[in-house]
C-alpha cells in the first residue's frame, strides 16, 4: 500500500476502534489528554512528521521551531510535536499558516499551543493539551525534527501513522499497520451488528452479553 492508501484506510475507523485493535494485539499507541483545539468533529489520519522541543541550550540549530518539519513534510502528513509543557506554546499561527500552505493535514502538540483562533480560521486541525497565549521565544527551542519522539509515553517514529478525532489520538507504528487494520475491520464489523440489533429493539443487556459476543463471532465468520 502507498502512504496515501494507508491513511485512507485508517481514516475509515475512529480512534476508539483503532485503540481497541491495538489493545487486542497487545500494542501501545493510544495517548491520553490530547484534544482538538480547532475543527471539532473532524477525523484526521496521516503519516507523522516529528518535531522534538526542549529547553534552550548551546549548540542547537538556529531555526524556528517547527519550520524544518513543515519544509520536509509531504502533502497529507501530520506534524507531531514532542513538547512536554502546557504553560508555553509549542505551536503558533504563522506555523499553521505555513503548514496549510504546504498541505499538512493536521498538527499534534503534546503540550500547549497558541493562536487557536487563527488556526481555526485557516481550517487546520490542531490537537494539543492546552491553549495558551505565552510565546516559546526564550523558553523553548527545537532540538531536532524527523526523529523519534515521545508523545504521552508513546514512542513515535517519523513515518508512523495516526488517527485523531474527538476521543483522542492513537498512533500506529508503520510495521503494525496491516495487522491493526485487519483487527479494526473485525471490530468495526462486530460493533455494526451490535448497533443494528440495538436499533432493532434487542435488549442492551443481551447485546452486550458474552453469549451474544460468541453469536456475533459466528455471524461475522460466515
Amino acid at each position: 500500500m502507498t502512504e496515501q492508501e494507508i491513511a485512507a484506510r485508517l481514516a475509515a475507523y475512529d480512534s476508539c476502534t483503532i485503540s481497541d485493535a491495538l489493545d487486542q494485539l497487545g500494542l501501545p499507541g493510544a495517548v491520553i489528554g490530547l484534544q482538538p483545539m480547532t475543527m471539532p468533529g473532524q477525523r484526521i489520519a496521516g503519516r507523522a512528521m516529528t518535531v522534538k522541543l526542549g529547553p534552550p541550550r548551546d549548540g542547537l540549530p538556529k531555526r524556528h521551531l517547527g519550520a524544518g518539519a513543515i519544509m520536509a513534510a509531504a502533502v497529507g502528513d501530520v506534524i507531531v510535536v514532542e513538547h512536554g509543557r502546557s504553560d508555553v506554546s509549542g505551536w503558533g499561527g504563522l506555523l499553521s499558516r505555513g503548514a496549510v500552505r504546504k498541505g499538512i493535514a493536521a498538527v499534534i502538540v503534546d503540550g500547549g499551543c497558541r493562536d487557536v483562533d487563527e488556526s481555526r480560521d485557516l481550517g487546520l486541525p490542531v490537537f494539543a493539551r492546552a491553549a495558551v497565549p505565552i510565546t516559546a521565544r526564550g523558553r523553548i527551542a527545537e532540538h531536532d525534527f524527523a526523529c523519534a519522539v515521545t508523545i504521552g509515553g508513546v514512542t513515535v517514529q517519523p513515518g508512523d501513522f495516526l488517527v485523531a478525532d474527538g476521543s483522542g489520538v492513537v498512533f500506529v507504528a508503520m510495521g503494525d499497520v496491516e495487522q491493526v487494520l485487519a483487527a479494526a475491520s473485525r471490530i468495526a464489523a462486530r460493533e455494526a451488528l451490535m448497533a443494528r440489533d440495538i436499533d432493532a429493539g434487542e435488549p442492551i443487556g443481551d447485546v452486550m452479553g458474552a453469549d451474544y459476543e460468541d453469536m456475533l463471532k459466528m455471524e461475522t465468520s460466515r
